[in-house]
């Protein structure tokens, strides 16, 4: 009897802790708490390592603060920053002065004005622009990605690494510890003979014993001499070529940049290469002047769990917000919180069409039941969803009218918006909006449309597995 009291005693412990440490989050909270209902000797242990704060008893690295703020004393001086909305260069923003100022907070570096960008579709057309662009480096290549594979494409883009090296190009490689933990010693010992800089973000047994497995890399990265990058949802394997037998095509959207906006992805990288590296780098030749002669506004919106915001949030939920025509999305992960929802039945009501385009073959069948268990309700609003059928649809994308257009490595989901490190690009040119819309009507051809009187007759059990993931949604 005193063995069962005690584990009620310690069963009803861990809740309180998971009450009192979550409550700020409901939803993860009551993820949580299905946890340790699930596995009552266990939930707590998990939780410990898993479901601590980001921040928790780590010391703010002052010489690091002091550095990243030098170098963006350094760049206010070199960029042509767009404070006011009429030097955006969209007319639809002179009703939305508000809107630049929000998003423009939420990046350490504000928009932008003096930038080109490139719109890539697919993998074999990026892949071959990145590496044309690491190809013509002659001082420094900066990449980092979530995943990063040893197979053809990432041979590919080893031999390139190795070449540049050799030449004398500093080649510096940073990769999720997680993501990428499959790439081979012999593949990384390769590259560290050649003289390529490899680190990892937070490597599985050093984030577990440090309790920050939970938080992971997610961004997509290249930078060629400061003065060309590339960002969007794009890692570097075979399966963004389309060579998955189970996936098959694969549909994504990536970016190549010139001008202002890749100070901003060096000034991410050297981040990120400081905390995985412990290297702080500052020098001009990583922020050279360029001779970018494009009038293209950009923003480029890191965020994070060592942010005070919670900025891809904060980017979506503004930006449904100022939506009177249309929000067209396209997110391979959708598992959108309670603000998201609401936003989108707010949208609806107020006439606007929203449309989301998700996957039809999921990678991941956890995921993918979560995010059907959303749907029901928003269709009951309005929203309209759509399965892409012609292979794998990894594109994170977000239309807002002929406003403005986001294209990066953050899902519509809240793995993304609290747990991951992300970096999404906002694209305001009109042109390159109407570039973005036309690829969404595109992907709608080849995407069926998910009737609710029919898909509200899927089955009970069906729903059933779809409501104890949602449980689970806010850890995925």
């Amino acid at each position: 009897m005193k063995i069962f009291a005690l584990i009620l005693c310690l069963f009803i412990l861990q809740i309180a802790v998971i009450l009192l440490l979550e409550f700020r989050r409901p939803q993860r909270a009551l993820a949580w708490l299905f946890i340790a209902f699930c596995c009552p000797p266990l939930g707590l242990l998990f939780y410990y390592f898993l479901g601590r704060n980001y921040w928790q008893n780590q010391k703010l690295d002052k010489r690091c603060i002091s550095l990243f703020r030098e170098i963006r004393a350094h760049l206010s001086g070199k960029i042509k920053l767009v404070a006011d909305a009429a030097d955006s260069g969209n007319p639809q923003f002179a009703d939305h002065k508000e809107l630049l100022h929000l998003l423009s907070r939420l990046s350490e570096i504000p928009a932008t004005g003096r930038n080109k960008c490139q719109v890539l579709l697919d993998g074999r057309e990026a892949f071959e622009a990145m590496l044309d662009a690491m190809e013509a480096a002659r001082d420094n290549i900066h990449m980092e990605f979530y995943i990063f594979r040893d197979d053809e494409i990432g041979e590919q883009f080893q031999d390139v690494m190795i070449r540049k090296s050799r030449q004398g190009v500093r080649v510096r490689l940073l990769c999720d510890g997680l993501g990428s933990h499959k790439l081979s010693r012999r593949f990384i010992r390769t590259l560290r003979n050649a003289g390529v800089e490899v680190h990892f973000f937070l490597p599985p047994v050093i984030s577990l014993l440090d309790r920050r497995l939970n938080f992971r890399n997610h961004r997509k990265i290249i930078v060629v001499d400061g003065r060309v990058g590339f960002t969007g949802g794009l890692n570097v394997g075979d399966d963004y070529l389309g060579k998955d037998p189970k996936l098959g095509y694969w549909r994504d959207t990536h970016l190549r940049l010139e001008g202002d906006a890749v100070y901003s992805l060096q000034y991410v990288f050297l981040k990120d290469w400081r905390l995985a590296a412990g290297e702080g780098m500052n020098h001009p030749r990583f922020f050279p002047a360029h001779e970018c002669t494009g009038e293209e506004t950009v923003l480029v919106v890191a965020s994070g769990p060592d942010g005070a915001l919670d900025a891809s949030q904060e980017l979506y939920f503004a930006s449904m917000v100022a939506a009177k025509q249309r929000i067209w999305i396209t997110s391979p992960y959708f598992i959108p919180d309670p603000t998201i929802c609401r936003a989108l039945k707010n949208a609806v009501l107020g006439g606007v069409d929203v449309r989301i385009i998700i996957p039809a073959i999921p990678d991941n069948r956890l995921v993918y039941n979560a995010s059907l268990s959303y749907l029901e309700n928003l269709q009951d609003a309005g929203v309209k969803f759509y399965r892409y059928q012609k292979g794998f649809m990894h594109a994170k994308v977000m239309i807002i009218d002929d406003l403005l257009g986001t294209v990066g490595s953050a899902n519509l989901d809240m793995r993304s918006f609290y747990s991951n490190f992300e970096l999404t690009a906002v694209l305001l040119k009109p042109e390159v909006i109407a570039e973005l819309a036309a690829s969404f009507e595109q992907d709608l051809q080849h995407s069926e449309f998910i009737e609710p009187a029919s898909f509200r007759r899927r089955g009970a059990h069906v729903k059933l597995i779809e409501s104890l993931c949602q449980l689970l949604s806010p850890l995925l």
